[in-house]
């Protein structure tokens, strides 16, 4: 099952979603971890009416993890609500990324959810 996984990791790190800049973005953050040289930005544009996610990009360079866990990651909060959205935990992205990982590794999973919290933070 790993193989599986693992495919879909490679995939989304060559071919990442949600990659590039938006125009007119309603929230903006970035991170890195300074360790391994990892640095992620994320826009949001979000419908203030109903507070959705409309639209959401990234940029950065990295390792396979973290450039596939940002492109999984924007790819599935598309369209949710940023009050559910900052209810995202490490185990939800852990799972999503369906293998296991060492505690390095942990680090760059998460940094684009780390980079998601900041930019929805500054939204309220």
């Amino acid at each position: 099952m790993d193989l599986i996984y693992r495919e879909q990791i490679l995939e989304h790190y060559k071919h990442p979603f949600n990659f590039g800049v938006l125009d007119n973005p309603s929230s903006e953050a970035s991170d890195n971890i300074v360790s391994c040289g990892d640095s992620l930005s994320m826009q949001v544009l979000v419908k203030n009416k109903s507070s959705l996610v409309a639209d959401i990009k990234f940029q950065g360079s990295g390792c396979a993890i973290s450039i596939a866990s940002a492109s999984m990651l924007t790819e599935s909060v598309k369209g949710q609500k940023i009050g559910d959205l900052k209810n995202l935990s490490k185990n939800d992205i852990l799972t999503m990324l369906g293998i296991e990982l060492s505690p390095t590794r942990v680090k760059c999973a998460l940094l684009s959810l780390e980079v998601l919290h900041k930019t929805l933070n500054q939204l309220t």
